[in-house]
């Protein structure tokens, strides 16, 4: 009753928009065609009326398509729970622990993190599925993970009524010579009248929809094995990331640490039952969460404002020198930057001439980073030209700029358009192609790095 409460109710209809979006048109459109298809091959093969057999499989075709439209729909409607607009700890000292949103004008509760599509800070936010066009956290982890065990499930039984449909249909009509095969598609199949013939359109759409099957089976039963591994160590994609990152920050520094993942409670059954209950609903607010005896509610908390200081002292300073119109491929930078473009719904930023960049990692041809505007950075995504000499450099930035500094995930590019303006101590640098012609080497020589 979920879901009907969740649409019926005045003050949440905006959600139904959630439906008008790329994602759920192709989920939906999956589930229809597969469901829609696997029924239809049931009334030619294994004819309900006629055995019990065949009405207990077209049942159980029944339940399935039921179950998984349930459990997507619980998913995107019901969604993750998000923090109160303007949130703060009970305990003002706890603030301290606690990473500021800008957007949300609220402290970020453990666990939770701001999602730019959503626009608000999630509860337990594990990641932003554009199937659902919802994030999937607290409070609809448990029925997007049943989603994802039900569909390869779904798809599985309705992969076997396609096999066994184009078997049993095309046997009798298959002729073998010494030279050729032929496939009779006139024939008639004389066990039973079925209410609609095998023909060749029907023959197309099966072997179609048994393609989605397969496809829907592999690609979908690997997010659940993802989700499932997560969820018996009562973590999220999110904090996978996190522990990794504090692992390695720890390994660099040699500061003699041990992190310890405390929302992990050491048996998988207590971790297992964290996200999935009886009632459907999981315990607790959101905000406070079972904790290892090792641990506490913000040691989570605090490694994150360690690694956001560190990412801060690892940016390199760039500046830009020709401008740039956002656009998501763009043409005239250079074919590998167009073809190898990040996969990514985030907004291009547009770019103009004399603004400052930190980059903060990256790849051959793309790069994360700051942009700096009006004392403000917006962090995301720019171009590398593969020519150009790369350094991974140490920036001097002050405790009060890192905590008053605000910032929100975009995306933005920059190709053969900028000059190194380094203004820092170089404590790592790792050099690529160097550059080739005496415009590329003048700017080389004319950047302010000092390597001391």
């Amino acid at each position: 009753m979920n879901i009907l409460s969740a649409i019926i109710v005045f003050e949440n209809l905006h959600e139904v928009r959630r439906l008008c979006h790329w994602g759920p048109i192709i989920a939906l459109t999956v589930i229809a065609v597969c469901s829609s298809m696997a029924m239809l091959d049931s009334i030619i093969w294994y004819w309900p009326l006629d055995t019990t057999g065949g009405s207990i499989n077209f049942i159980m075709l029944i339940n399935w398509t039921v179950l998984i439209l349930y459990n997507y729909f619980n998913a995107m409607f019901v969604g993750p729970g998000y923090i109160p607009l303007e949130w703060k700890p009970e305990n003002q000292q706890d603030a301290m622990y606690l990473q500021f949103c800008r957007v949300c004008q609220g402290f970020k509760a453990p666990r939770s993190h701001h999602c730019r599509k959503c626009n608000r800070c999630v509860m337990k936010m594990d990641h932003h599925c554009p199937w659902i066009n919802n994030c999937c956290g607290h409070l609809n982890h448990a029925y997007f993970t049943t989603f994802l065990l039900l569909a390869p499930l779904g798809c599985i039984h309705a992969a076997f009524i396609f096999i066994m449909t184009m078997y049993t249909q095309l046997y009798d009509r298959i002729s073998f010579g010494w030279s050729s095969v032929k496939i009779d598609m006139s024939g008639t199949r004389h066990i039973h009248n079925p209410i609609m013939p095998f023909s060749v359109a029907a023959f197309a759409a099966t072997l179609f929809a048994l393609g989605l099957a397969l496809g829907t089976t592999i690609a979908v039963g690997m997010l659940f094995f993802i989700q499932i591994k997560v969820i018996m160590r009562n973590k999220t994609s999110i904090e996978v990331w996190i522990e990794e990152k504090a692992k390695d920050r720890i390994q660099y520094y040699q500061t003699g640490e041990e992190f310890i993942f405390p929302y992990d409670l050491g048996s998988r059954w207590e971790n297992f039952k964290q996200v999935f209950t009886w009632s459907g609903t999981p315990d607790g607010d959101g905000v406070e969460w079972p904790v290892n005896e090792k641990c506490h509610q913000h040691t989570l908390t605090i490694e994150q404002l360690k690694q956001k200081a560190d990412k801060r002292v690892r940016s390199v300073q760039y500046r830009v020198v020709e401008g740039y119109n956002g656009a998501c491929c763009p043409l005239g930078k250079g074919i590998n930057t167009f073809l190898r473009t990040p996969c990514t719904e985030e907004p291009r930023i547009h770019l103009t001439k004399g603004e400052t960049i930190f980059a903060t990692r990256g790849t051959k041809w793309w790069m994360y980073g700051d942009k700096v505007l009006d004392e403000e950075q917006t962090k995301g995504i720019f171009f590398l030209w593969p020519n150009i000499t790369k350094h991974t450099m140490c920036i001097a930035y002050s405790k009060s700029s890192v905590s008053h500094s605000p910032s929100f995930l975009c995306c933005f590019q920059l190709g053969f358009v900028f000059e190194v303006g380094f203004h820092a101590v170089v404590w790592r640098s790792v050099s690529t192609t160097l550059p080739t012609t005496q415009r590329q080497m003048k700017r080389r020589r004319n950047s302010n790095v000092r390597t001391d």
